[in-house]
């Protein structure tokens, strides 16, 4: 895990770097303090053939300096004469002002666990009953219906349900919240009632995996040998299914849930765009647009540590869920 961090961490540095600095997002409004952020930084030398005076040194050593401002945050004097410590992670300049990198993720994180939370609230509950309706049903009218029905869903990207909801809602049926209401009060009725429309459009193909994935494992479960033995014991059919067959199903989506909580700190990059939302996933396309490298390599470094420990938890919760599969156990 550690080897693959550092191997995407590389990647993702040099090839940023290897992009021009966004004249229109880098220096902006303070051009002078830009430049003196970012020779402190390791990033720019003093160049007095160039038109900014300025230019980019070799990634390598861009590279090195980034590493060593980890552990010692550069300083640099300001226009003004002040002496100023950057943060260990650099800062980001595009936004309205030079800010690190990490306090603007935080200010970010609460919408898009709020919007993740809201949209795991409709869609696991409702993926997962209608699975078990389908495996009930199974090669009955319903079943083939809601099929071909979560087939479609499933194979949509969510951003085309955003659309469609935007329309249908805001331009058919006068909606008022096209995208999310104004102001940080992420709690308030208003601002959940402006949420429904990323959340139903997150929701869809959520509730349409969890469905075909409950479908097949309860199928698979319930013709097995140890069904049988269960009927043949006394026990109905809800009685089987409800004690035995539901609780060994589980076993494949547990893990499935929970790589999902994990996720939640991720986004939606494209949904938050759409509908406005000051999250992580619109930061982060902010950031590469802009082509804002330290607020770049941050968030990246954040989005990978997410998968790969997201990845190990899961992998290990598959032996805590079922005993049977734990691996290295030796002879029984």
């Amino acid at each position: 895990m550690i080897f693959t961090f550092v191997v995407i961490f590389i990647i993702c540095f040099c090839l940023v770097r290897l992009l021009p600095i966004s004249q229109a997002a880098g220096p902006g409004k303070d051009p002078e303090n830009f430049y003196l952020r970012m020779v402190a930084l390791g990033r720019m030398q003093v160049d007095k053939t160039s038109a900014t005076g300025y230019s980019e040194v070799p990634v390598i050593q861009q590279f090195w300096s980034f590493i060593k401002n980890l552990f010692a945050p550069a300083t640099y004097i300001d226009s003004d004469g002040v002496t100023q410590t950057l943060s260990r992670w650099g800062y980001s300049y595009s936004e309205s002002k030079a800010m690190p990198p990490d306090e603007l993720l935080w200010e970010r994180v609460p919408p898009t666990i709020l919007l993740n939370v809201y949209s795991m609230i409709v869609s696991v509950p409702i993926g997962i009953g209608l699975g078990i309706f389908m495996a009930l049903q199974k090669n009955k009218w319903p079943d083939h219906v809601l099929s071909v029905v979560v087939m479609l869903v499933i194979s949509v990207p969510s951003f085309i349900y955003a659309f469609l909801l935007q329309y249908l809602f805001c331009y058919v049926f006068n909606w008022p919240y096209s995208t999310i209401a104004n102001g940080t009060n992420w709690l308030s009725p208003e601002m959940f009632v402006s949420m429904i429309l990323p959340i139903l459009s997150m929701s869809f193909g959520s509730i349409a995996g969890y469905a075909r994935y409950t479908r097949a494992e309860l199928t698979e479960v319930l013709t097995s040998d140890f069904m049988l033995l269960a009927r043949t014991k006394g026990l109905s059919r809800a009685q089987a299914t409800v004690r035995h067959a539901f609780r060994n199903s589980l076993v494949p989506i547990f893990p499935m849930l929970l790589g999902e909580i994990l996720g939640l700190l991720s986004g939606s990059m494209i949904i938050e765009k759409i509908f406005a939302v000051p999250g992580v996933g619109a930061l982060y396309l902010t950031s590469i647009l802009m082509r804002d490298y330290d607020l770049f390599q941050f968030l990246s470094m954040f989005y990978i540590s997410i998968g790969l420990v997201g990845g190990l938890i899961v992998d290990i919760s598959y032996g805590i869920v079922d005993p049977r599969i734990r691996m290295g156990g030796g002879k029984q």
